[in-house]
């Protein structure tokens, strides 16, 4: 008897146990949730049936990449200065990096100037271009970003005298915040640590920065996959002495960065794969992992350096929208894990007991050549692109180039048609003036003949009187001692 009440007891215990609600598995705020045409998640009742090991990864599976929205990029290019700009702090972080590839260099001597973000009462892509040193010896000192406590101070890029180097903006400087255009919507501020950093790559989750050292170009992340959580990071600086992010007034003087390593957890990063990558001069070529291509500005024509109390008039804004791989865009359980799965065929199920490690390195290994092809085929289209964004570039610059030079033909011949009216009106001034020259003189010649004459004619006139006088007074004389005949 005892022995069935035990039992008894027992089996009621048990079914209590299985009666009670799993505990949900806590929300992930870092990952994106999935966008609306991807499949649902599991059931409940199914994921309580996987085994406690492969929970994690089972929903790693099922994180998706959610491309950004379509955002207004207002693009120019900039004549910048010949000296440091003054910092500006700004209320919220620069949006990802744009996709900017650089045709090929007129010439060696050529320094290529962007694209990055600059601000002008709002962040503004500053486009990129070949362009020479002002002066000989003059160098092209890269943009500065840093995070400082909930705001950016921006320092724009700058040409530097071969005397010059970089003075990072002090710790504790007390900056006014930056006025804002009207009509701006401001973005998230920055989330990752304090210093130096440089915008994410393209197509990351906006308000995310990439610490970096002082002087590394915006660009080398364009090649680095997209960033959704705060990770990524830019290390081992190659041809310079700067190892640190921290700013401490100091004065930089070699900010030619060529080579970087750029690092990223796998919890970090929008393919859920970890990165250790070098980039080198020119990272702005290089392939990116998701394209979000600058737009062109709509004049060629720089605007001057941004000064707040001389705000220049912006062009409108052009929209621009990501083009993301498709192994970004589905979740990763959609991809085949075996052979058998590739072929339509139904996999086999592991037997029951089996390893979930062995099990998950096995899906990884048969899913890896549809991964590679997948990301050849990316790489390839991106190539295309690329290409036909250089051919379209190059097709602008002729065509602009036969637009100045038609201008410039048009703009002489005007120019000589005024200077030869501007010859004929001086011409024929130059004679109505001699004429008037030669009648002035004849009519004071002709007056001094008259006055000449009259004065004559008056002399006469005397002198005939003076005779006349003469003779009277002589004929009076000898009328008075007139003797008498004898």
């Amino acid at each position: 008897m005892r022995v069935i009440i035990a039992l008894l007891v027992a089996a009621g215990a048990l079914c209590a146990c299985n009666s009670q609600t799993p505990p949900p598995p806590p929300a992930d705020q870092s990952v994106t949730p999935p966008a609306a045409d991807q499949p649902a998640p599991p059931p409940a009742d199914q994921t309580a049936q996987a085994p406690a090991e492969s929970a994690p990864e089972s929903t790693a599976a099922q994180e998706t990449y959610t491309p950004p929205p379509p955002q207004p990029v207002v693009s120019v290019y900039q004549d910048p200065p010949t000296s440091q700009p003054p910092p500006e702090e700004i209320g919220w972080a620069p949006p990802p990096m744009l996709v900017e590839p650089p045709p090929p260099p007129p010439n060696p001597q050529y320094v290529w100037t962007g694209g990055y973000w600059g601000w002008y009462g709002n962040w503004v892509w500053i486009h990129g271009r070949w362009a020479p040193p002002p002066r000989p010896g003059y160098r092209w000192f890269q943009p500065y970003y840093d995070h400082r406590g909930p705001h950016v101070v921006y320092v724009g890029g700058f040409w530097g005298a071969p005397n010059v180097s970089f003075v990072a903006p002090a710790i504790g400087l007390s900056l006014a915040l930056a006025a804002v255009l009207p009509g701006v919507i401001p973005g998230p501020p920055p989330m990752g640590p304090e210093g130096v950093f440089v915008p994410p790559p393209p197509g990351s989750r906006f308000g995310l920065i990439v610490p970096a050292p002082i002087g590394t170009p915006p660009a080398v992340v364009i090649g680095a996959p997209p960033v959704v959580a705060v990770g990524m990071r830019i290390t081992n600086v190659s041809n310079t002495n700067i190892t640190n992010t921290t700013i401490h007034n100091t004065t930089i003087n070699n900010t030619t960065i060529n080579n970087v390593t750029i690092n990223a957890p796998a919890s970090a990063t929008a393919t859920h794969m970890a990165v250790n990558t070098a980039v080198a001069h020119l990272a702005a070529a290089q392939t990116p992992v998701v394209r979000v291509p600058a737009p062109a500005p709509a004049s060629t024509k720089p605007i001057a350096p941004y000064t707040p109390a001389h705000p220049v008039s912006l062009p409108a804004p052009a929209v621009v929208h990501a083009v993301v791989p498709a192994e970004l865009t589905r979740p990763r359980a959609e991809t085949p894990a075996t052979p058998e799965a590739a072929r339509g065929e139904p996999a086999a199920r592991p037997a029951p007991g089996a390893n979930p490690a062995e099990e998950r390195a096995v899906q990884q290994r048969a899913g890896q050549p549809q991964q590679r092809a997948s990301q050849a085929a990316g790489e390839k289209r991106d190539a295309a692109q690329a290409a036909a964004e250089h051919a379209k570039q190059r097709q602008e610059s002729t065509a602009e180039a036969k637009r100045n030079a038609a201008q410039a033909g048009a703009e002489r011949a005007k120019q000589q048609q005024e200077a030869a009216a501007e010859a004929k009106r001086n011409a024929a001034q130059a004679a109505a003036e001699r004429t008037k020259q030669q009648q002035e003189a004849a009519a004071e010649a002709k007056s001094k003949q008259q006055e000449a004459a009259a004065a004559e004619a008056k002399q006469k006139a005397a002198a005939a009187a003076a005779a006349k006088k003469a003779a009277d007074e002589k004929r009076k004389e000898a009328q008075e001692h007139k003797t008498p005949p004898q």
